[in-house]
């Protein structure tokens, strides 16, 4: 397994620390970005955003959540609903994310209200404040994995074993979210967010902590008044027990790879998955593919993977390999913060021994 290491003390990931200003000053900020060569042409033709692909795909999503809710339902008080919430917990708690995510985008449909309803759905479901993290995520793809400018690095080095293990069950992200609408629905702003949400958006950011207080008002005041769990087993706590598996996807997207690279060859994996899990997942196990090329919708990205991948390191055959290269990485990030896995580039004027010089060079000292 490839490895780069240096000697450089523990690192500060938040915003507003020593490490935002230096990103600035090694030119890591809004920089530009290796990008695999394609024709313009055929970039034109997989950035054609449809309506089709994504309305098919909700409705599948949709029939199966309610047809899973429906059954934990009605076999409420006996095992028998045990497989039928955690069916219904992946679907809601793991497939809203990257429904989300591809919303967030505007690229999961062609119509921009269809993706701004489902965008607001989904981002209830996986507990992500819609307005915060819209511009969150705009952030982490202009700064991707790039050391006090990234706001969503999942595990930072060295990684928590007690904070991942928490992160299977969301506890982590939840505490973050209530707090933050609890802030919000006062009217008050982190130094953190602030630092990333253009004060205009600050309304928005409040009106929606408040909507959020009243319907999680109205499941527990349901809750309480039939007293039954089934209110919040259907709404709220499938955000957290049916998280799992999106956090599983979530550490093969970046973890263990490069940090502050402007090539996303080195930081980004690209995974093969079975339909199954690319159904959940909304394709977006081509990570490295969408990074690159982010307005490419995610029905094509498939498509993009074959035009782009003599120029990108080898994908993973699947999870377990992934986490074959992950799971050693973490362990030895605990005792050297500064490991981490050199993916193996293309031999070329971007690519190769330059993309390492590069790196090498933004390293801080």
């Amino acid at each position: 397994m490839p490895e780069h290491t240096a000697h450089t003390a523990r690192r500060d990931y938040s915003l507003t620390g020593p490490e935002a200003a230096r990103a600035a000053e090694k030119g890591l900020v809004s920089a530009n970005w290796y990008q695999s060569p394609i024709s313009r042409k055929r970039m034109k033709e997989l950035m054609q955003r449809r309506d089709g692909p994504a309305l098919l795909d909700t409705a599948i999503w949709v029939v199966a959540l309610l047809a899973a809710g429906f059954g934990a339902y009605w076999f409420w008080g006996t095992w028998a609903c045990v497989p039928l919430f955690l069916v219904y917990g992946v679907l809601y708690g793991t497939a809203s994310n990257p429904r989300w995510h591809e919303t967030g985008h505007g690229t999961a449909f062609k119509t921009r209200w269809m993706n701004d309803v489902l965008y607001q759905v989904a981002s209830f479901m996986c507990i992500f404040e819609p307005h915060v993290w819209r511009w969150s995520h705009a952030r982490h793809h202009t700064d991707t994995i790039v050391v006090g400018r990234d706001p969503e690095i999942v595990e930072p080095r060295p990684p928590s074993f007690l904070m991942m293990f928490l992160s299977l069950f969301n506890l982590p992200l939840a505490w973050k979210t209530f707090g933050g609408v609890a802030r919000h629905a006062i009217g008050k702003m982190s130094a953190q967010e602030a630092d990333f949400i253009p004060e205009s958006e600050w309304p928005k950011v409040f009106r929606a902590a408040r909507i959020w207080v009243g319907i999680y008002a109205v499941v527990i005041g349901t809750a309480l008044y039939l007293h039954s769990w089934l209110p919040l087993m259907l709404i709220g706590l499938p955000s957290l027990y049916g998280a799992w598996l999106g956090y599983v996807f979530g550490l093969t997207q970046h973890v263990g790879l490069a940090e502050d690279v402007l090539d996303h060859r080195s930081n980004c994996r690209t995974i093969y998955m079975n339909r199954v899990l690319r159904f959940i997942y909304m394709d977006m196990n081509y990570h490295l593919e969408h990074h690159m090329y982010p307005m490419v919708p995610y029905h094509a990205l498939k498509h993009l993977h074959e035009e782009i991948r003599s120029d990108c390191p080898p994908p993973y055959a699947n999870l377990f390999e992934a986490y074959k290269e992950i799971l050693p990485t973490i362990w030895k990030q605990r005792s050297d913060p500064t490991y981490f896995v050199q993916r193996p580039l293309a031999n070329d004027a971007e690519g190769g021994e330059g993309a390492c010089s590069r790196w090498a060079a933004q390293q801080p000292q």
